[in-house]
């Protein structure tokens, strides 16, 4: 297995990371706790010891899927080249790929991955995101071995991961790791405590979904210009009280929904009209598909 293909390099200079910041709609506390904190990392561990600060690198998004947690770790690159006015490294991490069912090559992956390939891919120190998806499958909850298949592996993967997060922190100072979870509950204790802040993302409120449903529709108008009138419509905030429960990724996908509804819209969405998006809300809460879950 070549542990290259599970990462992706990507320079906040490049554009490829332009808009993912702006396009996910959560409350501005929570970009800036977020942003924040990743630049005290950035600023501190290069000047102090790990034992007087204790600070590990390591930032936890965490919430239901579809919320935006991905996009939003991505999007931090970007808002740390800004604020340091320097370009920065993006290291997208696909943990899923690192996992085996051969003996002992989940700890041998997870550990070349993060004492060798990521450091190899810092080495000139510039600032550097890592972004560790969906963490819980190469960080499992080691008091739940039991009901594994191999419990000796997962007890392995998460060692190695929680030795190499406790290494590097002090080798590569330059390194914030911002990983996600849809499952808090699968995470190894030890690994959330090296957390130095959880930020939760929940469902988006009304009027968060307001808003999702607003950029939807005005980025529709680029390529539907009737769509533009449909954007500031009174009967909008009706729809997203249909919508409350969606998740984000789920809200932007109601205007295709309700294209999709009519032969007509379907061939020009820019006919959608209000009736075709509460319809479309309305029959999506009645399917019972409404994501409720939580960390």
């Amino acid at each position: 297995m070549n542990l290259e293909e599970c990462i992706t390099e990507t320079l906040a200079s490049s554009g490829e990371l332009d808009g993912l910041w702006e396009a996910i709609v959560v409350p501005t506390t929570i970009k800036d706790e977020l942003l924040y904190h990743a630049a005290l990392s950035l600023a501190v561990r290069p000047r102090l010891s790990f034992t007087t600060t204790a600070l590990h690198g390591l930032l936890l998004l965490h919430g239901p899927p579809g919320t935006g947690k991905t996009t939003l770790a991505r999007g931090l690159a970007q808002q740390l080249a800004a604020v340091n006015g320097t370009d920065v490294r993006l290291l997208d991490v696909n943990p899923h790929g690192l996992m085996s069912a051969d003996h002992g090559r989940s700890q041998q992956h997870v550990q070349q991955l993060m004492d060798e390939v990521i450091p190899g891919r810092a080495d000139d120190k510039k600032l550097t995101v890592v972004v560790l998806d969906e963490v819980e499958s190469m960080a499992v909850a080691r008091s739940e071995a039991a009901l594994s298949a191999n419990p000796v592996d997962v007890h392995r993967a998460t060692d190695a991961v929680l030795t190499s997060l406790d290494r590097n922190t002090r080798r590569y100072p330059h390194i914030v790791t911002v990983a996600t979870s849809n499952f808090t509950r699968g995470l190894d204790a030890a690994f959330l405590s090296r957390a130095d802040r959880a930020i939760e993302i929940g469902l988006p409120s009304t009027e968060a979904l307001l808003a999702i449903l607003r950029d939807t529709l005005a980025g529709y108008a680029d390529a539907f210009p009737d769509l533009k009138k449909l954007g500031s419509s009174a009967e909008l905030p009706e729809v997203a009280k249909q919508m409350a429960g969606m998740d984000g990724r789920t809200a932007r996908k109601l205007v295709a929904m309700a294209a999709a509804g009519r032969l007509e819209t379907a061939m020009n969405p820019g006919a959608l009209t209000p009736a075709d998006l509460l319809g479309a809300a309305t029959a999506h809460r009645q399917s019972g598909l409404i994501n409720h879950g939580t960390a």
